[in-house]
């Protein structure tokens, strides 16, 4: 595998994606990966150990521990309701981010493991993700909307700084503030009830999910994987190439997938163009877990890109949740008015997001690739 601060000169040749259903990010989950856990706090491995049975088994055990570890302190927190809420929550997120490790390994080294288990493990491990990711990502997008709607209403109002670069009067400044403090309450309230009410549904759903017989053969699946990993049989696996070369595609997808990005001079606000920045932040993720699984610890310089394209796809979403909002049958005037001001807002924090993704990229000649 290429390290970060090696260059590619030649654009990668595009491979296959994954797309949502991969199980490796199929969750919405709205929070920055943590640093890995214990499972991945190994020490680089020599090239002649690079194999299934010395790397890629060990680190899904690791994970596997850490899984049923993350489930029982969510036991142990889950009960009473009112106490140990914020611990029930870590947990919760902890149980998810072993979740995704195990489900994109799965994916990216599919060859080197028995490939039905594989295939048949991820995709549950991707429905428990998405399940309990929802709830986490409405309240987050409630948070980040509102806060926002304060911070527009204020006296420091976007639209009003761009009125005077066009040399409108002030008078047109003070309109437009006083117009959107007049919707921003409303618009708040707006979608207070919409998002809350889609967390309490979502949390309804956790519990559901927790509880049911689909989520106890998960658990169950996931505690033979601490203890034994299914590889394919034969020798596959048996040589550092079984390792390596699965990496290395991880890593040339992601390469192409950022190769083709939208240039930063093109149009701004273009919603057409999300689909492929969040189709960049799964092939990185998916980098992002065969790096350490191959190099026995995570990739540093990747942490800022990949919590640029997180705070991209909070973006997104916080605008389409003001969007939807604003098709309300009946809502007043003022509080439609608020509610565009907030979508083009966070449309901003989308653009912003990609040029700071741009700045912290590793392989600064793939985005200049021909």
């Amino acid at each position: 595998m290429r390290r970060p601060d090696q260059q590619t000169t030649t654009r990668p040749t595009t491979g296959p994606a994954p797309g949502t259903g991969t199980g490796a990010d199929a969750d919405a989950d709205a929070t920055v990966d943590a640093p890995p856990g214990k499972g991945e706090d190994q020490d680089r491995h020599p090239a002649g150990d690079l194999t299934t049975e010395a790397v890629l088994a060990p680190y899904l055990r690791g994970q596997a521990a850490d899984f049923l570890r993350s489930l029982r302190l969510h036991h142990e927190h889950s009960a009473p309701a009112d106490a140990g809420g914020h611990d029930a929550a870590a947990a919760t997120r902890a149980l998810r981010r072993a979740a995704r490790r195990i489900s994109g390994s799965l994916h990216t080294f599919r060859a080197a493991l028995d490939p039905h288990w594989a295939d048949q493990l991820r995709a549950e491990l991707a429905w428990l993700s998405g399940v309990l990711a929802r709830e986490h990502a409405y309240a987050g997008r409630l948070t980040r909307l509102v806060e926002a709607l304060h911070q527009l209403s204020g006296p420091a109002l976007p639209a009003a700084r761009g009125a005077r670069a066009a040399g409108e009067t002030s008078a047109s400044d003070a309109q437009g503030r006083a117009a959107l403090g007049v919707g921003a309450a409303r618009a708040g309230a707006l979608l207070e009830r919409r998002l809350t009410l889609a967390r309490t549904r979502s949390h309804s759903a956790a519990l559901q999910a927790l509880g049911s017989s689909r989520f106890h053969a998960v658990a169950d699946a996931v505690a033979l994987l601490a203890s034994d990993v299914p590889l394919a049989p034969g020798t596959t696996g048996r040589t550092p190439e079984a390792l390596l070369e699965p990496a290395e595609r991880a890593e040339q997808r992601l390469l192409a997938a950022v190769a083709a990005l939208p240039p930063a001079d093109s149009e701004p606000y273009n919603e057409a163009q999300d689909a492929a920045w969040h189709q960049a932040r799964l092939l990185l993720r998916l980098h992002r877990y065969a790096h350490e699984v191959v190099l026995g610890a995570a990739a540093p310089a990747l942490a800022s890109c990949g919590h640029a394209l997180d705070l991209h796809r909070d973006a997104v979403e916080a605008a389409a949740a003001a969007a939807a909002a604003a098709r309300t049958p009946r809502i007043a005037p003022a509080t439609a008015y608020a509610l565009g001001v907030l979508h083009a807002d966070q449309r901003h924090e989308v653009e912003a997001a990609r040029a700071v993704f741009r700045e912290t990229w590793p392989y600064a000649t793939a985005l200049t690739a021909p």
